[in-house]
């Protein structure tokens, strides 16, 4: 197992420094500069690609900014905040989506575990028909639109929560943007742990389980759930990642200072450092969690954990 976890890691930081370089060439080949201004001559713009070593070869470019980034050091911001380094642009922003992202997470993935749970036990009834019909809205339907209904509602008419984020009121504003995340989570974990339960529940192991005297709870929670729970968990590995940076239009909405506005305004102006950093940041954060699946995975399934140990 260590040794498949070292090679795990090893492949990770491998695809890291790929998936960097990729991002660099393309950002490379996009047309315009990181310095449009209109007023800026010619001279006035060769000096700027000469203080931020933009008229070195890409080669060179690329290798100096992986020496910097090793350090911790992404670089300074060409456009949106001028000559601040980025490590602050992001660190104001991105515990702000982590946060609510988390929130989203956490209650999208229990909601919909129960959900999922209630339509497989109930099924053909019509609890499981509520359960179905609730998932399909969820999926169907954009976050924004539930952004808008609970900001209105919650917001506006009954006064329960701020509408818009407040730095002072964290918890209590970022209840309304969590829950509109959680919204496609909650429906998309429900529906896959419905059809893994059902499927589980009518393999053969479980029928030796039942035959062995187990039922109830045990059969379910130890049995069911404990086979049902690996493509659930694949499913929710890139949905955690996705809100954890952040949804530009719920941002938009409740006015919330997360990394989406900042890697869109990175885009708009060229700033190709806030790009790079913010896409690396993303990188980072799926292959991580990525890990820390496949690593869980040998933890729930003991085939599996058997397996790795022959690599």
């Amino acid at each position: 197992m260590k040794k498949y976890v070292l090679k795990r890691v090893l492949t990770a930081i491998v695809t890291l420094l790929v998936i960097l370089l990729v991002l660099f060439i393309l950002m490379q080949l996009m047309p315009g500069s990181p310095f449009n201004d209109e007023k800026l001559n010619d001279d006035q713009r060769a000096a700027l690609y000469a203080k931020y070593g933009l008229d070195q070869p890409v080669f060179i470019q690329f290798l100096r900014y992986v020496a910097n980034m090793l350090r911790g050091d992404f670089g300074v911001s060409y456009n949106i905040s001028k000559n601040t380094p980025i490590s602050q642009l992001i660190q104001t922003r991105l515990p702000i989506s982590i946060m609510i992202g988390g929130m989203a997470v956490l209650l999208g993935a229990v909601v919909g575990l129960l959900l999922g749970l209630l339509a497989a036990l109930k099924h053909d009834t019509w609890v499981d028909t509520i359960c179905t019909i609730l998932s399909v809205i969820g999926v169907s339907v954009p976050s924004y639109v539930f952004a808008l209904g609970l900001s209105y509602y919650f917001g506006f008419k009954l006064k329960w929560f701020p509408m818009l984020f407040s730095q002072r009121q964290m918890f209590q504003s970022s209840v309304l943007p969590s829950i509109s995340l959680s919204m496609f989570t909650m429906a998309s974990i429900a529906r896959f742990t419905r059809s893994e339960m059902l499927e589980v529940m009518d393999s053969e192991y479980m029928l030796l389980a039942e035959s062995k005297g187990l039922s109830g709870s045990a059969l379910v929670f130890r049995h069911a759930l404990r086979n049902a729970l690996i493509p659930i968990i694949t499913v929710l590995a890139p949905l955690i990642v996705d809100l954890m940076t952040g949804s530009l239009v719920v941002e938009k909405i409740f006015s919330i200072p997360g990394v989406g506005s900042l890697l869109v305004n990175a885009i708009q102006s060229n700033d190709y450092n806030v790009v790079i950093a913010l896409a690396f940041i993303y990188s980072a954060m799926y292959i991580v969690i990525m890990l820390v699946v496949d690593i869980l995975y040998g933890i729930i399934d003991p085939r599996i954990r058997l397996a790795k140990k022959g690599d």
